[in-house]
């Protein structure tokens, strides 16, 4: 009985000891690195995922300037849609290059760190300007499933 009692006091210390900040080994060692991981791996999950989302916006326009190429002049819009989803896809390659170019530059050196900087602000302008010419073009509607003129459509014949 009394070894049972000294097993339950070293467990109950051990407890308090560790809820009270004084836990000494693996355990404070594996949350302070996982403390100093959380940034860079956040910046890398975030940086996929920008990446991902670039793609598909990439690809998005890719079939929309498909689209606005077989249907040709006889959509109203014609000129203005594929003047915005070529400029889209242009703003759109030129941020990827230097999204490129700025993970090639050492941040460490104060005069990079300042080229970096100024890349990441073009960087930023350019997928505003992406951003802003589909939404524009969203506007104007590229809807297959809608006929654009009343001689397009066909009636529906038993």
């Amino acid at each position: 009985m009394a070894r049972d009692k000294g097993k339950l006091r070293n467990r109950s210390t051990r407890i308090t000891h560790f809820q009270s900040g004084h836990c000494t080994g693996t355990m404070t060692s594996f949350l302070d690195n996982m403390k100093a991981m959380d940034a860079n791996r956040y910046a890398t999950k975030k940086t996929i995922a920008q990446g991902m989302l670039d793609i598909a916006l990439l690809t998005a326009n890719a079939s929309q300037l498909k689209y606005i190429l077989q249907v040709g002049e006889q959509h109203q819009f014609y000129k203005l849609m594929l003047i915005l989803i070529s400029l889209s896809i242009v703003l759109q390659v030129a941020a990827g290059v230097l999204l490129v170019i700025q993970s090639l530059i050492n941040m460490h050196n104060p005069k990079d760190r300042s080229l970096g900087f100024t890349i990441n602000h073009f960087i930023d302008v350019f997928i505003y300007l992406s951003v802003f010419c589909d939404i524009m073009k969203m506007n104007f509607g590229i809807d297959p499933a809608v006929p654009h003129s009343s001689d397009d459509a066909e009636p529906l014949k038993p």
